[in-house]
């Protein structure tokens, strides 16, 4: 019974193979200083473009989601099954922004429905002649009393 149970360990062992996690602790630390250098060279005159230094930071992050996946989520040691799994997720991703395209992205900032401030200037106390209650441009003065 011995043997049977052995046999079964070793098998489980060679479907998940030992993942030296040190080495992905530092591939994401060299990762992580990479993509600093990146931003930083910006700084430094290095690198000219704000887009090409976006490119690079996002691709570095690309591939440490790559390693923190692969690794610390075991989906390289897994089958086939994960791409089912991942279908619905894609199909819902994709979905989301065609359904609120129309609501949010098509009408909303259309010369027809214009986005304006009307801002009111209170009254100074500099001008000795403005009395308290003609807040608003325009108002008729009071002449007194036959109302």
């Amino acid at each position: 019974m011995s043997d049977t149970t052995a046999a079964t360990q070793h098998a489980e062992h060679a479907a998940h193979p030992h993942v030296n996690y040190t080495k992905i602790f530092v591939a994401l630390c060299v990762c992580t200083a990479l993509s600093w250098v990146a931003d930083e060279a910006g700084g430094w005159g290095l690198i000219d473009s704000k887009r090409m230094i976006a490119v690079i930071v996002l691709a570095i992050a690309v591939a440490k989601a790559q390693y923190v996946m692969r690794y610390f989520m075991h989906l390289k040691f897994e089958g086939k099954w994960k791409y089912v799994l991942l279908l619905p997720t894609t199909i819902l991703a994709c979905g989301i922004p065609l359904a609120l395209a129309p609501d949010i992205g098509l009408h909303y900032y259309r010369p027809t429905t214009p986005q304006t401030r009307v801002e009111i200037a209170p009254p100074t106390e500099l001008s000795p002649t403005a009395a308290p209650h003609e807040s608003a441009k325009g108002s008729a003065p009071e002449h007194g009393g036959d109302h």
